[in-house]
């Protein structure tokens, strides 16, 4: 089985904020990777970032999207959510929050009343998952996925969630509308891996902690990988403890046009959601 081959290596760019709860290295994005990584649009990591404790939430408040899903892993700290759909809640550590903001969604994030009150660290990805042309505008929904519904399959010398997707036989609990996996993958020092991705689809590896030996490649944190399409097995080497995330999916081939909270597949179309948000066709607002 042929090894699949290396695009490009990728380092993080200079951090910045999102409002005032959430420091973020935008790990790739489709302004400049576009087509390659398809589905997928825009991976942010936050933290992890020490917060003293306070008593007000910090966060990033009301907000819109249209034509896309945002989908959120805690790894450290806590955050709640809610959006114009009437859904929310607090995601904890290990949980995935899902959301397909389709015809227009407004929604906030924040650090949780607990966490703020105690302080601590925050760390959390923030994945950007496109949609096909034809569910662009389909009805905004939440997937609140609980680590417990995660399956979580033991490898030697590390773990795989399988939050999207399938591998070995495990299927994610994540509904999406085109075909893709997510897998959240922990290797401990030493241990090797080898994972195979569909021949015809688009593969992306990030590596959120740690170093890591991949096809005969160095990376290590906030580096990310992107493959070419040909070959199908992807083999990794923990050179110390390493959290990666392990992205692959079918390829939408079909225009992509964004302008900051909206993607779609043209400048009318996007022309057509700010004025749609502006002339309040998002949702009640949340304040």
């Amino acid at each position: 089985m042929a090894q699949k081959t290396i695009q490009g290596i990728y380092k993080a760019p200079q951090g910045h904020w999102v409002g005032d709860g959430f420091p973020v290295r935008s790990l790739f994005a489709y302004n400049s990777k576009g087509q390659q990584i398809s589905p997928f649009l825009l991976l942010d990591h936050a933290g992890p970032a020490n917060f003293e404790p306070s008593s007000q939430p910090r966060g990033v408040g009301e907000h819109p999207h249209r034509g896309f899903e945002t989908v959120t892993i805690v790894y450290q700290g806590e955050v709640s959510h809610r959006d114009s759909t009437g859904k929310g809640g607090t995601i904890y550590p290990g949980d995935v929050q899902w959301m397909t903001a389709g015809n227009g969604i407004l929604h906030d994030e924040f650090h949780s009343e607990a966490f703020t009150e105690r302080g601590g660290i925050m760390e959390m990805a923030q994945l950007w998952v496109n949609l096909p042309k034809e569910h662009k505008m389909a009805q905004p929904g939440y997937q609140a996925i609980k680590s417990d519904d995660i399956p979580n399959l033991t490898l030697e010398g590390g773990s795989l969630r399988v939050i999207a997707g399938e591998y070995q036989g495990k299927q994610g609990p994540a509904h999406t509308y085109s075909p893709l996996n997510v897998w959240d993958l922990s290797m401990q020092s030493g241990q090797s891996q080898r994972v195979d991705i569909n021949e015809q689809w688009n593969a992306i590896v990030v590596v959120l902690k740690g170093s890591i030996s991949i096809n005969e490649h160095q990376a290590g944190a906030d580096d990310t990988i992107i493959f070419n399409n040909s070959g199908s097995e992807i083999q990794i080497t923990a050179e110390e403890d390493s959290t990666l995330l392990l992205l692959s999916g079918q390829p939408l081939n079909e225009p992509i046009v964004g302008a900051g909270p909206f993607v779609m597949n043209s400048e009318e179309e996007i022309m057509q959601a700010f004025d749609d948000f502006k002339s309040g066709k998002f949702g009640q607002s949340l304040s």
